[in-house]
């Protein structure tokens, strides 16, 4: 046991955590830049993008007018759904079988992501997270996107659980300013969109490099 309080609730981001998103994204995003006759970003550039609410993954990236971020996230949200066809996004190794372990243990698992309600319960369904997840919270869920703490608070607001029972695990500073600013306990994953170098600047208290190292930490 690594924490002094033991862990009950675990927080979990979807994107670059659990599902592996970060080609279909990338795609995406560079084909609505070029539809939209926007000036090109590299793959990298685009990636680190990866965790912020959807328009402003565009306004962030490129000066546009808050029209044009609109109709950048309208385009965005077309061409995913063109190319979201099943299969397209795996899951992360040891993600699922470490989360059924989790779950049998007592823990209670949630989600906690940026992408929009419709896309992430397909996802969360498809891969039969809905049998060991017990709330999924999106962007549309909350007023405040990630780093804001709200969509973590909410989260303690609704399963009763203590910050300080809490640990949040997500792949971008995002998540963990986010659950920091709960004051909950923060695991960063270095396989998703953000860097390790990223992580331990945003504060986490732990970075695991597979997902089954988060067993040994709670």
């Amino acid at each position: 046991m690594t924490y002094k309080t033991p862990i009950r609730l675990v927080v979990l981001d979807f994107d670059g955590t659990i599902g592996d998103t970060q080609t279909l994204i990338i795609n995406t995003m560079q084909k609505t830049i070029a539809e939209l006759h926007l000036p090109s970003r590299t793959r990298e550039q685009c990636a680190a993008m990866i965790g912020l609410p959807l328009k402003q993954t565009f306004t962030d990236l490129i000066d546009m007018t808050d029209e044009m971020g609109d109709r950048c996230a309208n385009t965005y949200r077309r061409i995913f759904d063109e190319n979201n066809e099943p299969g397209m996004v795996p899951v992360f190794p040891h993600v699922i079988d470490t989360l059924r372990r989790l779950h049998d243990s007592g823990r209670v698992l949630t989600i906690a992501s940026s992408r929009a309600t419709v896309t992430l319960q397909g996802f969360v369904e498809s891969m039969h997270l809905d049998e060991l997840v017990s709330l999924v919270m999106s962007c549309d869920d909350i007023v405040h996107a990630k780093p804001h703490p709200e969509m973590v608070l909410k989260t303690l607001e609704r399963t009763g659980f203590r910050p300080e029972e809490t640990v949040v695990v997500g792949d971008t500073k995002y998540d963990i300013l986010m659950g920091r600013g709960a004051g909950c306990h923060t695991v960063g994953v270095s396989y998703g969109n953000g860097s390790r170098e990223e992580l331990m600047a945003a504060g986490a208290d732990h970075i695991i490099d597979d997902f089954r190292q988060l067993l040994d930490l709670v």
